[in-house]
């Protein structure tokens, strides 16, 4: 089973044997290089990639800054959902922070799978629940969470990230400034 397939089942939920084929054989390898972009935002949000190696950002601009939402690492499932689900604009700038390898699917390939597969619906439905509580996740822990904390058990779940990134990344997505985030850093090191 290859880590696409894998992947496929832990967040699509139970996929039989050639289910999972038909799924998996409509996602296409590809490349990017850094600094290439996934997607605009303002442009389609026609494709879903599975990541297979490498680290993407994903970002908005403002007037006044550039906000980072995510930085998508290997093994996740990236897009502009709105976009993707809805057939909207993008609304988030997606661009690889090293080399990524990718397996990505259409948005036309996508909404064949309903087709192919009898069950798809309800292991779509999985597959969206998922992304909503880990959003759910996201916003809790900044409502709920100081600074300090948030910065904490980010750490924690991606230490890696924090010597591969640019730290003002980490800060934005943290919802805090460079200033506040090196305040925190320091003293975690201290």
């Amino acid at each position: 089973m290859t880590a696409l397939e894998k992947h496929i089942i832990a967040y699509f939920g139970k996929v039989e044997g050639d289910d999972l084929a038909k799924i998996s054989s409509l996602f296409k390898r590809s490349a990017l290089s850094k600094g290439d972009y996934f997607m605009s935002a303002g442009k389609p949000a026609d494709k879903l990639s599975f990541v297979q190696a490498g680290l993407l950002r994903v970002f908005a601009v403002t007037p006044d800054k550039e906000v980072t939402q995510w930085i998508c690492t290997q093994n996740y499932f990236l897009t502009d959902l709105a976009g993707f689900i809805f057939d909207v604009p993008a609304r988030w700038n997606i661009q690889a922070l090293t080399d990524v390898v990718l397996y990505t699917i259409s948005r036309d390939d996508y909404n064949r799978i309903g087709k192919l597969v009898p069950k798809w619906r309800e292991l779509e439905k999985l597959f969206l629940t998922r992304c909503f509580t880990t959003l759910e996740d996201r916003v809790f822990a900044h409502l709920s969470m100081t600074a300090e904390e948030r910065y904490i058990l980010f750490f924690e779940q991606h230490k890696e990230l924090f010597n591969q990134v640019p730290l003002q990344y980490i800060a934005s997505m943290l919802g805090m400034t460079p200033e506040t985030f090196s305040r925190i850093r320091k003293k975690q090191l201290l």
